[in-house]
């Protein structure tokens, strides 16, 4: 494991913001750099550590002869939308993305994403709901009726994506750096916000469909962050 702010250019590095994941976080990582390690692009893994209590940093040290570089950084803002932009604003990757720490999407998904990316494309983001996608999940019907209610919000900014919450975006790398350079959002909200001002920029995001299963430890709680992030989306919607 190597600690770094600056880091060697490689074709793709692929952000985990990790708040508390020490129990998650080492089989996708394990997963990941299997994955990596057979792929022709030169990449990295690079783990947010989003000021955790636990020992998440610890076990990034796991992966130091990995045949993958991973690296850690700190973040001590809290929010997974500040350590995203921390991942993002520290790379200089030719291709940039994040995912989540609980490895809910495959990674096999990132092999049709870089294929879209080399292609030209500026952004290509998983979709639970694009045509041939699937999703297991189990919701409380509170988490549900929010997931409505921020879908619905989600689309007065973002009209034609139709999952903008699924936690696999992938990025040209110097278009996102200078889009996230003036993000603000540091909680649930911040994949509207990026995605919005992508799209004001001018650029194009393109959905993947995706086998999706809901895995359990999420840090999510509808009623703690389910109205700051629909103030977020309000707020998202207004700034032109």
């Amino acid at each position: 494991m190597t600690s770094a702010l600056i880091r060697p250019p490689v074709d793709l590095e692929l952000i985990f913001p990790a708040f508390n994941e020490e129990r998650r976080l080492p089989s996708t990582i394990e997963a990941t750099v299997d994955h990596l390690s057979e792929r022709s692009w030169a990449s990295a893994i690079v783990v947010v550590d989003n000021d955790s209590a636990d020992g998440t940093h610890d076990v990034v040290e796991r992966f130091a002869h990995a045949p993958v570089p991973v690296y850690a950084i700190g973040c001590s803002d809290r929010g997974k939308g500040a350590a995203v932009r921390r991942g993002i604003s520290t790379s200089s990757a030719r291709y940039v993305g994040f995912a989540d720490a609980d490895c809910a999407t495959p990674i096999e998904t990132l092999d049709p994403v870089m294929a879209l990316l080399a292609e030209g494309h500026a952004a290509v983001i998983a979709s639970r709901r694009a045509p041939g996608a699937s999703y297991e999940i189990e919701q409380s019907a509170l988490r549900r009726c929010g997931g409505w209610v921020f879908r619905r919000l989600a689309r007065m900014s973002l009209p034609d994506i139709a999952d903008t919450q699924c936690g696999f975006k992938f990025f040209d790398g110097p278009l996102i750096r200078e889009v996230v350079d003036g993000c603000q959002v540091d909680g649930f909200a911040f994949d509207v916000e990026i995605l919005a001002r992508f799209a004001r920029h001018g650029h194009r995001v393109t959905e993947v469909p995706v086998a999706w299963c809901d895995v359990p430890g999420s840090t999510f709680s509808a009623r703690r962050d389910g109205l700051r992030s629909m103030a977020d989306l309000i707020r998202i919607s207004i700034a032109r």
